[in-house]
């Protein structure tokens, strides 16, 4: 059995706001007497991660990710709890912990908006202290595994959402860290630039052992990169288990939208129900459990001239309102 890379034990963040009612005088007021208040961000979790996984840590906003993953990469300090990550306190050994860890933020770049990302890659070589002929590898098989090479040397600026992210994994790779912590990874991304990307993370875990440790609203992302799932509500831990279970459980309808060469006649099948049809748009519904994605788009492509298809999973949101009315089946940390 896989060490544990991450464990925490009733990890807590309180944080203190300050409360103000509006209108000047109580402006005023809350100067010299502030009425201040707790706020529990995350609530005394357990859990452990193991050396190779891949996890994906999800909830809707304000849930408790965020705040959680900086108390494991060190930028936070608990309100009370344990944590440690590869054998150290995030929060009293970062410097040394940030030469093992690397981190992708879908909203915020590492990189510089005005460079290139060669000049990003090359700062970052000196902050990682990475010895110029290992340096030179690396970069040469991150360049090649990301397909970088044509806009390496393009500003930032310049570059396309996708091109981007894709730089942003590798910058975060450079230095070999054993954990990677994604954050909504593929945010923003086209279907075909969202598999992309997905695959190469993939490739990473297995090429080298990393651990994933991802969070994201995409169920997609979750489904197709994570063998287990986390969700976390309200700073608390609702459910903790594979992610197979919980496609199976949770994540059972899809839709399908569809745009026509030819006038809409109707479909009739077993798990799949029209939801909306106009002109030449239809959008279906499909129970997983009941019939598979690929046996409704054959019997469709049989059927119609298709222009275009897309197909979606249903907001992280609603898998979550779903967990939360079958609370039986979550596993609360102990």
């Amino acid at each position: 059995m896989a060490a544990s890379c991450i464990t925490v034990d009733t990890l807590s963040k309180i944080f203190m706001t300050t409360e103000k009612q509006s209108g000047l005088g109580n402006s005023v007021r809350a100067l010299f007497r502030p009425t201040r208040r707790e706020v529990t961000a995350v609530k005394a979790i357990t859990f452990a991660v193991d050396t190779g996984e891949r996890l994906a840590f999800i909830g809707p906003n304000g849930a408790g990710k965020s705040t959680t993953i900086k108390m494991l990469t060190g930028i936070l300090y608990p309100t009370s709890g344990i944590a440690q990550v590869l054998g150290q306190t995030p929060w009293k050994e970062r410097q040394s912990l940030a030469y093992q860890i690397g981190a992708v933020f879908g909203q915020k770049s590492q990189l510089w908006y005005h460079l290139p990302p060669a000049d990003s890659f090359d700062l970052l070589a000196h902050i990682y202290e990475l010895k110029p002929e290992v340096y030179r590898e690396r970069l040469a098989y991150l360049v090649d595994l990301f397909e970088i090479g044509d806009y390496l040397h393009q500003p930032v600026r310049k570059l396309s959402l996708g091109q981007r992210m894709r730089c942003e994994i590798a910058a975060s790779l450079l230095h070999r860290p054993r954990i990677l912590f994604l954050d909504e990874p593929t945010i923003g991304l086209d279907v075909v630039v969202k598999q992309r990307i997905r695959d190469l993370i993939l490739e990473l875990n297995e090429r080298e052992g990393v651990t994933i440790f991802l969070t994201s609203h995409d169920a997609g992302d979750v489904e197709v990169l994570c063998r287990r799932a986390m969700v976390i509500n309200h700073g608390e831990i609702i459910y903790d288990g594979r992610v197979t279970e919980l496609k199976h459980t949770y994540i059972r309808a899809k839709t399908i939208s569809l745009k026509l060469g030819e006038t809409w006649t109707g479909f009739d099948m077993p798990g799949v129900q029209v939801l909306k049809h106009k002109g030449y748009g239809v959008k279906l519904e499909v129970d997983t459990n009941r019939v598979s994605i690929e046996t409704v788009m054959s019997r469709l492509l049989a059927r119609y001239a298709i222009v275009d298809i897309n197909v979606d999973n249903p907001p992280m949101e609603q898998i979550i309102a779903q967990i939360y009315g079958e609370p039986e089946l979550g596993v609360k940390p102990g």
